[in-house]
């Protein structure tokens, strides 16, 4: 029998709702219209990017004819006529302001976790009695709150546990006809052990999944059966997430979720480029980048004393010379938020790690060990006049962007025809605002 055994660590049993918003982009489009998103050929696309740009969503109606969520423009057939809509991310936020407000008026926030824009966990244990419902009466409320408010339409996966939950919505909701699904761990072994493919399954991605197709595992009930010290060992300590999963256990909580406090913080950046970038190109963004973070940091009443930095190069020349990426991290010489300090050490950083033969188009950079200014500690060497001057002019600079705008002050460099500073402002992650 292998490994077949209960696994432990169970907290007592709860009941969750996972509200997912059915096309989310795409719907907010079709209600904007007036339009039925569930019939409507429509896809949230910038049309002004090329056709190898990714739809950010497409309505149920394209899906019906084949066409995958997050294909590119050039994969939906020509034969398909429908609406392509240029995406208004502030938009799509008010409206995920709105649901989050319905979420309030049945469940307290302390427990509620936003998973994300379009989808989020209830833990609903404690309301049942109060209402007197079951848990799927209570999502059929909340759904059909959604829709007569903002005219969206919502799935749902009701679980034992937020990993049943989630697999209940992303499997078992799309096969029902009122897109509610069901799972606790009897049911899961029962329905889903044998499913495949495993990227199914939330939290396996696709190198997970080729990583245990290497040992003849293909299913969650193989998982149950493989050695668990093989699993260690290909896995680390993510092996215990996989096993737990495989028998559908999950012992963390919402309410675990929001007591959790890392123990280390840090502030990143990153984008994906238009076109390909030369290398002094590249080294204006990071610079760019550099700029926008130091603020943040500044902002937040933040320090750092280590930077990390990603180059991605383009495929092409990654499929020819077998160098798709380059990455690397330097030391600070003391915990900082100064863009006059942080500077040469990215220039420093990012001409020993580049390659400048390659093509760039996805560049990253990550402040590491962030903690409070309080923390800042000056050497011998530091002029302290010097340095709250510069502190003094990057709080100013800040407070004039928030108050009037990103694009208030900014730098000469980001004027340039490489600088992606200004086009950035205007966006909400990465898309048009």
């Amino acid at each position: 029998m292998g490994n077949l055994k209960r696994r432990g660590r169970r907290p007592t049993s709860r009941t969750y709702l996972c509200i997912d918003l059915k096309s989310f982009y795409a719907s907010v489009e079709c209600v904007e219209r007036g339009l039925d998103p569930m019939t409507t050929l429509l896809a949230v696309a910038d049309s002004e990017r090329t056709e190898k740009t990714i739809c950010l969503a497409i309505t149920p109606a394209m899906k019906a004819l084949g066409i995958k969520n997050r294909c590119r423009v050039f994969e939906i057939p020509d034969s398909v006529d429908y609406i392509m809509a240029t995406p208004r991310m502030h938009l799509y936020l008010q409206y995920s302001a709105r649901i989050y407000g319905i979420y309030l008026k049945y469940i307290a926030k302390e427990d509620i976790h936003v998973y994300s824009v379009d989808e989020a966990f209830l833990d609903v244990t404690n309301y049942l009695s109060l209402y007197g419902l079951t848990a799927r009466e209570l999502g059929v409320r909340i759904m059909q709150d959604i829709y007569d408010t903002t005219g969206i339409t919502a799935t749902c996966g009701i679980g034992t546990n937020l990993f049943l939950t989630k697999v209940a919505l992303d499997i078992t909701a799309k096969h029902v006809p009122d897109h509610i699904g069901y799972l606790n761990e009897e049911r899961y072994r029962r329905t889903l052990w044998q499913h495949l493919p495993l990227t199914d399954f939330w939290m396996v991605g696709h190198a997970t999944e080729r990583r245990l197709l290497r040992y003849g595992i293909h299913t969650m009930r193989d998982i149950t059966r493989a050695d668990e010290n093989l699993l260690y060992r290909e896995f680390g300590v993510n092996a215990e997430l996989l096993i737990d999963h495989a028998w559908g256990v999950e012992p963390v909580t919402i309410a675990d979720i929001h007591r959790y406090r890392p123990q280390s913080r840090s502030v990143t950046a990153g984008q994906v480029l238009p076109r390909d970038y030369s290398y002094d190109e590249g080294l204006l963004l990071m610079k760019e980048m550099t700029d926008q973070l130091c603020l943040r940091l500044c902002d937040g009443g933040l320090i750092s004393d280590s930077l990390t930095m990603y180059v991605g190069y383009s495929r092409t020349f990654a499929e020819r010379t077998g160098r798709g990426r380059s990455d690397g991290t330097i030391s600070m010489d003391r915990g900082t938020c100064l863009t006059t300090d942080v500077l040469p050490k990215t220039e420093e950083l990012y001409r020993r790690i580049a390659l400048p033969e390659a093509p760039i188009r996805r560049v990253g950079l990550c402040f590491n060990r962030v903690e409070p200014e309080g923390f800042l500690q000056y050497t011998l060497f530091d002029d302290p006049v010097r340095l709250e001057k510069q502190h003094a002019l990057q709080r100013t600079v800040s407070s004039l962007q928030k108050r009037y705008g990103r694009s208030t002050v900014i730098r000469a460099m980001d004027l340039s025809d490489a600088g992606r500073t200004l086009e950035r402002n205007e966006q909400i992650g990465g898309h048009r605002a």
